[in-house]
């Protein structure tokens, strides 16, 4: 039977990839050719202006009696539209077609015309958020915690381009690990443990690209054993990455664990076609003046951040209410 023939079974491949690659691009395109429609029509409502809300209302109405059982035309959405086309010029609409309406809506409620907005449209396209991925980025301070002047990294030095401009656009400060409560956070292989268990929003807040290869990743050097916390391949720098997690304040050393850990996986596990391996070390806290003293004698590529978990308490209440282990202690 055909079923069983090998040319059968690679052209039956080869044509669900056309129909499913043509599927995909005609959605885009009906996506983007929406998206522009919204924008001249919200031209056109806020030439109206004067009108007020009994404008747009019985407009709503009357489109949907011309056009029934059309969708997206709610007196609501209409005003999302005429927003857009007030906050958005023609030339960044075409960057918005790039992404679906109820993102453009989730930016137009939380996020004000400028450099912060545009950045979360790229951010979008370019790491093909939900919206419900979006929103929570946008909660998170994603754009701030990208732009931070604390992160602390040696890339510039010990990269070449564009992967060292590439890796510090990646970097956070600090990374945000919400999943973790309070109870997880009390040793370090158990924050390991938790992320594990949500390694799907882990890499959500590591970013573009990060394929997660091992906990505990056993290492021979040798003849002795060695284990990284994790160790992660991001494909789209085409290199390992050995994130190191300590549960304290930075101290100078830990840069020569990982130092070691980032020069024994570019010995034994980077290939040909790999980049220069990267470290990346997260701490609870750190001194930024120590860090960048601390990179400044090493060759190795690392960088250094602060975490934060879900629940911990706010930096102003921090030394005023008590923490967990005291109240235990007191109980």
């Amino acid at each position: 039977m055909l079923v069983n023939n090998k040319a059968y079974q690679e052209a039956l491949r080869e044509v669900v990839s056309v129909v499913s690659s043509a599927r995909a691009e005609a959605v885009q395109k009906a996506s983007a050719v929406m998206v522009r429609m919204y924008w001249e029509i919200g031209a056109v409502l806020n030439r109206n202006l004067e009108y007020g809300n009994v404008f747009i209302d019985s407009l709503s109405k009357d489109i949907r009696a011309a056009f029934p059982g059309i969708k997206g035309f709610s007196a609501r959405n209409l005003r999302y539209m005429a927003k857009f086309a007030r906050e958005v010029d023609d030339e960044f609409c075409n960057s918005c077609c790039k992404i679906p309406w109820g993102h453009i809506v989730k930016l137009l409620s939380k996020t004000e015309p400028g450099e912060i907005r545009n950045w979360y449209v790229a951010a979008i396209v370019e790491n093909g958020w939900s919206r419900a991925a979006l929103d929570h980025q946008i909660d998170l301070h994603a754009y701030e915690r990208h732009m931070s002047p604390g992160k602390v990294n040696n890339f510039t030095k010990t990269l070449p381009d564009p992967q060292s401009e590439l890796i510090q656009q990646a970097l956070k400060d600090p990374y945000i690990f919400d999943f973790i409560t309070i109870e997880q956070s009390r040793e370090e292989r158990d924050i390991e443990q938790a992320m594990m268990n949500n390694v799907t929003s882990l890499l959500l807040e590591l970013g573009t690209g990060f394929a997660f290869l091992g906990r505990q990743y056993h290492l021979e050097v040798g003849g002795d054993d060695f284990y990284l916390d994790m160790l992660f391949y991001n494909v789209r720098l085409h290199c390992y990455v050995v994130v190191e997690l300590k549960n304290e304040r930075f101290k100078p050393e830990f840069n020569g664990q990982l130092g070691f850990y980032v020069t024994a996986v570019d010995g034994e596990l980077r290939g040909e076609g790999d980049n220069p391996t990267i470290g990346l070390l997260l701490c609870k806290d750190k001194n930024d003046s120590v860090a960048k003293y601390s990179l400044q004698s090493t060759n190795v590529p690392i960088g250094i951040s602060e975490y934060r978990i879900g629940n911990e308490l706010p930096q102003e209440y921090a030394g005023i209410l008590p923490s967990p282990e005291d109240l235990l202690k007191r109980l």
